[in-house]
């Protein structure tokens, strides 16, 4: 690997393949988001990578990064605030595996993308703006589609978001998938005091 990739406009996703060629989804990257920065160290991807709708993505050459970061060494400290801040997501994706069922796994998810969404001003409070279909929330959940389908069933009834087909959902209480899906939004560290801010300190 000889470049990294920045969303601009669009999300992708990071999936793994079984030897039967399905599908394990592992990652969503969202605008603002290095799709493979760890690339930049390892040269490697152990993972695949692909587009959930029209992205703009923003190719940045791995020498060029080398030696801004020899120039810029806190620039080097906001990229391991990045590798370190995935980290943290994939810990708590495995939480949301072993530990939650079905509907608590994909409120989990939602609520995730709905925070790391409002940290980069892309969601506006009700329409949940990646169009992961249903068979995208089972493969990332670790459940059937037909489970999937069923719990999105459940979530509405409940009065928690709606599903309208194509991607599209409706997002009806927010606090209510918080406490369904445990979620606290303390490992995205976006509050402000985690902040980069002493990253940036020369």
């Amino acid at each position: 690997m000889e470049n990294s990739y920045f969303i601009v406009e669009g999300s992708m996703l990071r999936q793994l393949d079984d030897q039967k060629g399905e599908r394990q989804l592992v990652g969503v990257n969202i605008v603002g988001d290095f799709v493979d920065l760890h690339g930049f160290a390892m040269k490697h991807l152990d993972h695949s990578v692909g587009t959930l709708d029209a992205v703009k993505v923003a190719q940045v050459p791995h020498k060029a990064m080398a030696e801004l970061v020899d120039q810029y060494p806190h620039l080097g400290r906001v990229m391991w605030f990045s590798t370190m801040l995935d980290a943290a997501m994939y810990r708590t994706w495995i939480f949301r595996l072993g530990r939650l069922n079905a509907e608590g796994r994909i409120a989990h998810l939602v609520c995730e993308l709905i925070e790391r969404l409002r940290l980069v001003g892309r969601y506006d409070g009700q329409n949940f703006p990646i169009p992961l279909l249903q068979r995208d929330f089972a493969e990332a959940c670790g459940i059937t589609t037909v489970h999937a389908n069923r719990s999105f069933r459940m979530l509405r009834e409940r009065g928690l978001l709606i599903a309208q087909g194509d991607g599209v959902i409706e997002i009806l209480d927010e606090v209510g998938l918080c406490k369904l899906a445990q979620f606290s939004p303390d490992y995205l560290y976006g509050k402000g005091e985690l902040a980069l801010d002493g990253l940036y300190d020369h």
